[in-house]
């Protein structure tokens, strides 16, 4: 297949890169920078330019398009703090199922989030895709509302098979250098709170194959680790295999006072996601146990590619 990602040089798109290009497919790299990306040929163009955009792939013929794209480089503090992303999950999602259309993509595959599920407590069942998603009303209206405009968009496109894939907080290479630092501060406190799925980033890349080759269009798909686990287990063994000094345990009503996006993320949002329906359609499966094995590749990887 001819692939364009969109988002190639972020923390999923890299390894998605490297995979689909040992896969034998011919990827093509978005990207607002003219450095060249290894694996892709590069694509120059911001996804929120609509009539550059169409201008850089015009005469370009594709099979897939991907989108990856987002604005964070770590958990945000604040929901004002999203804007980006949103407007790279509403208007950006517009404007590249546009150069789908263009170029003649008949896959549109897109990343999505476990929050969209809602910012509260679900209980200790494990959310089907089936689950309400992106209902207004709760907690960071305007984020939720960005995650809902992109799936409808996705999952109704004409002339496009569209795909989103709801992934779980994301940790893996690329994606802790931020709670490494802070740890290194000593400036990341955490609290006590409920259990999140979680989504090792070579994982996100394989499902995002998976999906170009296998997936439904006008589906969804859960793609999160079999164990779901607390913030604080989380962030505390990324600073035990890390040899960093321990999270500072906060009080949730202070983490929420300092970070209210971060806050109600980490202490009052609880959830378990199935991944039935991953494992069914696209024969997909996590590489990893859990947090704790993904955290120690992670820092294998680390330490290999720093020597």
């Amino acid at each position: 297949m001819k692939v364009l990602i969109a988002g190639a040089t972020g923390a999923v798109g890299r390894p998605l890169v490297r995979m689909l290009a040992e896969g034998g497919h011919e990827v093509f790299a978005l990207t607002r920078s003219r450095q060249p990306v290894p694996g892709a040929t590069t694509v120059v163009a911001d996804a929120l330019d609509r009539t550059k955009l169409l201008a850089a792939v015009d005469g370009l013929r594709l099979d897939a398009v991907v989108h990856q794209l987002t604005a964070l480089k770590k958990v945000p503090t604040r929901e004002g703090l999203m804007a980006a992303t949103n407007a790279l999950r509403t208007e950006g999602t517009t404007n590249l199922l546009a150069v789908a259309g263009a170029t003649g993509a008949h896959r549109f595959v897109s990343q999505s989030f476990f929050g969209g599920y809602g910012f509260r407590d679900h209980g200790a069942a494990p959310l089907t895709e089936d689950a309400p998603f992106g209902e207004p009303g709760g907690p960071f209206a305007r984020t939720v509302a960005a995650m809902r405009s992109a799936e409808e968009q996705i999952l109704t496109a004409g002339g496009v098979e569209g795909i989103s894939l709801r992934y779980g907080g994301f940790y893996g290479p690329g994606s802790v250098d931020g709670m490494l630092e802070a740890l290194r501060r000593r400036r990341l406190p955490v609290a006590r709170g409920g259990v999140a799925p979680w989504t090792y980033v070579d994982d996100a890349a394989g499902a995002t194959v998976a999906a170009l080759e296998h997936g439904r269009g006008g589906r969804a798909y859960n793609i999160c680790d079999d164990e779901a686990a607390t913030w604080l287990d989380v962030v505390t063994e990324v600073a035990r295999v890390f040899e960093l000094p321990r999270p500072m345990g906060a009080p949730g009503a202070l983490v929420r006072l300092m970070a209210p996006y971060a806050g109600v993320l980490m202490t009052r949002t609880s959830m378990r996601l199935s991944t039935a329906r991953a494992r069914d359609e696209l024969g997909w499966k996590p590489s990893v146990s859990g947090y704790r094995d993904g955290l120690a590749r992670t820092r294998e990887i680390m330490r290999t590619s720093a020597a």
